[in-house]
Parts: C-alpha cells; structure tokens; sequence
C-alpha cells in the first residue's frame, strides 16, 4: 500500500526561508557581478547566506522524502529542471555555467531515498557524518577527468555559476532523512497550532512551490535590477 504524502507546515515555512536567503545572496551577486556594487559574496554574511540556504535545502529535501510516497519522481523533475539551468547558464556563460548544481544534488538525492529508507537512525548519523568528512577531506584535490565532478574532485582551475557537489553536501539530505525519521515518525506537525496570518501563509505557498521560485526568481531579479539600475 502507497502511504499518501503529507505536508507540514512548519517543513514549507523553512523551505520558504531557504527562498529568501537564496533570493538575497542571488541579488547580492547580481548586484556585485552586473552592476559594480562594492559588496563581496564570496566572504562574510552574504556567503553564509547563500551557504545556509542550501543546506535548508537539502534538510527539508530529506524530510520531505520521508513523508512522500514519490521520491522518484520528484527527483526526475528536479534533475530535469537541473538540466535546463545548465542549458540557460552554458548560453549566458559558458566559461563557468552551472554544472552540478543545487538541484543535480537535491534530485541525485532524492533518487537516493530508497537506499536510505530502511536505515535505522544511527546509520543515518553516521552515514551524514561520514559523507561530510568524506568532503572535507577532498577539498583542494583536482583531477583532469570531469566523471569525479560530483564527488567533489575538480579539474585545476574548475570554475562553476553554483557547485554543490555529493561530497560533502549529500550529509545534509541524510541528515534531513534522520530529522524526518526522529521527528515525524507519526508524520504529524510538531508546531501543530500555527496561526493562519496572511504572511505565513504567503511564505508557505514560496515554500509549497519552490521549484518553481528557484527556476524563475533570477530572472526576475534581473529584470528588475534593469528597471531601476543602470548598467555601468
């Protein structure tokens, strides 16, 4: 018997907050690399940001696949959707398109679930834990061969718009599978009165639809720095 998937609400409002600190560290780089602002995403708090939001990401990618029935399918759509924004990043950039990007990582991943599913939570630790020192390890190491790209091993002077590779990130959706398992084993709301005010249940819809966000908000971002920025 298929188990119907359920959505929490606490689950899209952190989805939704990924959006927004996607959406900030993006119009910060937009502004940085199109418009000449002195503002640096490569350090500080804008990095952070962007770096926050995938692993919110990927943590509510993992605990959403625990509540679904469809983990297949989703991760077809997401890599399908992955293959487009590096069709649309190799056209505007072709020096350093997005290759191996967020969503190749949240769709490989979700491919993954089956494999994890059955795992008893303290495998799921030590499997997190072990992926992560797996990456971290591997940082700095380079390889002529682009087939090692999504263990995080790179040609020298490897340049990419978005890199997530398995290694380390894939511990954050394990992570997000052991969340789901601990927390919701009854697959029930742990915040089960949320008021139903107007802005939460704005950013529940961002994150009920994120995909969607995620595919579009670049160019919307750009749209509107070219309405109201001059280009320098």
């Amino acid at each position: 018997m298929v188990t119907p998937s359920v959505r929490i609400r606490e689950i899209d409002l952190l989805r939704a907050l990924a959006i927004v600190l996607m959406t900030l560290f993006h119009a910060i780089f937009d502004a940085a690399e199109f418009y000449g602002a002195d503002v640096s995403y490569t350090g500080g708090v804008w990095y952070y940001t962007g770096r926050l939001s995938a692993i919110l990401f990927l943590l509510t990618s993992g605990l959403s696949a625990t509540l679904g029935s469809h983990s297949l399918r989703r991760g077809l759509t997401v890599l399908t959707a992955g293959l487009l924004v590096i069709a649309v990043t190799y056209w505007f950039s072709p020096a350093s398109f997005v290759i191996f990007g967020i969503l190749q990582l949240i769709g490989t991943s979700m491919l993954t679930y089956p494999l994890l599913r059955r795992l008893p939570p303290p495998l799921l630790a030590l499997l997190a834990i072990a992926v992560w020192l797996a990456g971290v390890s591997l940082q700095g190491v380079t390889a002529a061969s682009l087939y090692l790209l999504p263990f995080g091993v790179t040609p020298p002077f490897f340049s990419s718009l978005d890199y997530y590779p398995l290694l380390p990130w894939y511990g954050f959706f394990v992570a997000g599978v052991l969340l789901g398992k601990v927390c919701y084993p009854a697959r029930q709301p742990l915040l089960a009165h949320l008021p139903d005010r107007r802005l939460l249940t704005g950013l529940e819809w961002l994150g009920r639809h994120s995909l969607l966000i995620y595919l579009i908000h670049q160019p919307v971002l750009l749209l509107l720095f070219a309405s109201f920025m001059p280009v320098l």
